[in-house]
């Protein structure tokens, strides 16, 4: 077994870890106090290369593998979450789709500025009554033969990157079945371009954490668009989502590792620096086996994510391992952020303490693309039990 990542990779690391030190990093709390999107950093990021990582030259990306993508995302959630998210989120699910199940037309003519990081794109799955349970969907697009035109109906929850100056698309599940139909409900997928009259974009939600990450409600009325902008096979919309939240999964713990490791670098070092009763706070064991804690916690969460992105490089099944990476890396994240926080005592209730912000930031992560209940089920079902 090799653990090693290669040179390149690790050259690679090096160079989004100076950009996430020097672009992000002395930003990040004003972004987060002022709920602000930074596009411009955003668009810097594009001209690394970093939302075209894993997809070919040919639609303007560099042809790396999986592996070199979640490195990239460690590295920018070690300063900041907001910024990571929309990487993730761009390349998972903005991009990926079109490049997993779109058509030569359609991969023409929307990745080059998505691999370009010049605009970006949002995956509109989860309903205001339909997350987890996104079987439930309830928005409509139905057939128009007068006009050639899909028509949609409905509302979308929670949609990363779905708002932004520079968003260009929103691909949308909707039930493609007639109204009133029996039976499993038939859902497809459509690619919405930003700006089609009907397409209503809400305004920003209030949230806990990701304060410079986009995210906003999504309203369709009567919002038409043509008939090749279907994505994929009409009925496979549902199935083809699954498979891309499987890389997303992967994707997510390779954030949470990368929060897990802002929290021992810097809980060690506060430690080291902290006095209390005459010695350094590390010199005491209940702080002591907190940041050991932290080490284990770190290691443990790169291996299994890791190992879950090289299983998808080789192209062997990893839907049990994303699983599995998801659910103990995020919820490593949440723990490591609590005692990251404790550690720092008054300090780590500030905002302007990067631990707090990570706090905060942290817990969403055990719902988003795919609540920690839900990687449970897919890990019981690999087991072979009947859920």
């Amino acid at each position: 077994m090799d653990f090693d990542f290669s040179d390149e990779t690790e050259q690679f690391r090096k160079v989004v870890r100076d950009f996430a030190e020097t672009a992000v990093a002395p930003h990040a709390e004003a972004w987060d106090r002022d709920h602000t999107f930074p596009t411009d950093v955003i668009l810097a990021m594009g001209e690394l290369g970093l939302f075209g990582l894993p997809f070919p030259e040919e639609y303007g990306g560099s042809g790396s593998d999986f592996t070199t993508f979640c490195v990239a995302i460690e590295e920018l959630a070690r300063v900041d979450q907001s910024v990571a998210i929309t990487l993730e989120a761009g390349v998972g699910l903005g991009a990926n789709p079109i490049f997993q199940f779109g058509t030569e037309e359609q991969k023409q003519t929307w990745l080059p500025d998505l691999c370009a990081g010049r605009t970006l794109g949002g995956f509109g799955l989860t309903e205001p009554e339909a997350g987890s349970d996104a079987g439930g969907t309830r928005t409509r697009a139905a057939f128009d033969d007068a006009t050639g035109e899909w028509v949609l109906n409905g509302e979308k929850a929670f949609i990363t990157n779905s708002g932004t100056d520079i968003t260009s698309i929103v691909t949308v599940t909707a039930r493609t079945d007639a109204p009133g139909s029996a039976g499993k409900p038939e859902i497809s997928t459509i690619i919405v371009p930003a700006g089609t009259p009907g397409f209503e974009v809400q305004p920003p939600y209030r949230k806990m954490g990701w304060h410079a990450s986009d995210t906003h409600g999504l309203t369709f009325t009567d919002c038409r668009v043509p008939s090749d902008h279907l994505l994929g096979e009409r009925g496979r919309g549902f199935a083809n989502f699954l498979a891309i939240l499987d890389d997303g999964r992967v994707a997510i713990a390779a954030l949470a590792v990368g929060v897990i490791q802002a929290c021992l670098e810097q809980s060690v070092q506060y430690a080291k620096d902290r006095n209390a009763f005459g010695k350094p706070i590390g010199s005491y064991q209940a702080v002591a086996f907190k940041c050991a804690d932290l080490a284990v916690m770190a290691e443990q969460a790169r291996n299994l994510t890791y190992h879950a992105a090289w299983l998808k490089d080789v192209g062997r099944p990893f839907k049990q391992e994303a699983a599995m990476a998801k659910l103990y890396a995020t919820e490593a994240a949440v723990t490591a952020t609590r005692e990251a926080t404790q550690i720092f005592g008054g300090y780590g209730f500030i905002d302007e303490t990067p631990v707090a912000r990570h706090y905060r930031d942290a817990k969403i992560l055990e719902i988003g693309e795919g609540t920690s209940e839900v990687q449970r089920m897919i890990i019981a079902r690999g087991l072979g039990l009947p859920m």
